[in-house]
């Protein structure tokens, strides 16, 4: 699935600034082609307060076995309950994805928004 997240306009930027958004750093290689490691994005943490993530959608969320480790994948499911099924877009390198199953709603921590730039 191949999408263009778009970077950060001033009012991303400026949401950032008021801490709004949370800055985040790409570590693996599971969002390949979409994101490198290295780059950084902006989360919205606010983003699933009054609503379910939706399929397609890139997320933040705590690792469901070591919650200090954060990951970042794109819905593929969404359950009644508001759980997910979160997988990376390299499926070469994304195996570890498959592994989690369903993610509970309160570990996803906020909707990727922009790359930071």
């Amino acid at each position: 699935m191949t999408e263009i997240l778009p970077e950060s306009t001033y009012r991303e930027l400026l949401l950032w600034l008021l801490r709004k958004r949370k800055r985040f750093r790409v570590t693996g290689l599971s969002m390949t082609p979409l994101l490198q490691p290295g780059e950084e994005i902006l989360v919205d943490l606010n983003a699933y307060q009054k609503a379910f993530p939706r399929v397609g959608e890139i997320v933040v969320a705590a690792h469901p076995y070591y919650s200090e480790l954060h990951i970042i994948k794109r819905v593929m499911s969404v359950a009644e309950n508001g759980s997910c099924f979160l997988q990376g877009d390299n499926l070469a390198e994304s195996s570890d994805s498959r592994s989690f199953g369903i993610v509970a709603i309160d570990k996803i921590l906020g909707r990727v928004t922009s790359r930071f730039a």
